[in-house]
């Protein structure tokens, strides 16, 4: 398993999105990553979908920062 914050945040991603990410620099790599970490930490719905399931909550989250990304 991943333990680096980036390549947990890659993994997190579909593999279109992760080639496209993983295609950037990687200071914004790691500053999509860390965006990743607080809305994992944030979000009270992701907790309980982690409980469920951890990847689909680090999916999920992964998917919103993207989102916010290309807003």
């Amino acid at each position: 398993m991943p333990t680096d914050s980036v390549e947990r945040f890659l993994a997190a991603l579909d593999p279109e999105h992760r080639e496209a990410v993983g295609a950037k620099p990687r200071e914004e790599q790691e500053q999509l990553a860390a965006a990743w970490e607080r809305e994992l930490e944030s979000d009270d719905e992701l907790d309980t979908l982690d409980e469920l399931s951890p990847p689909a909550a680090e999916a999920e989250a992964a998917r919103r920062v993207l989102e916010r990304e290309t807003d």
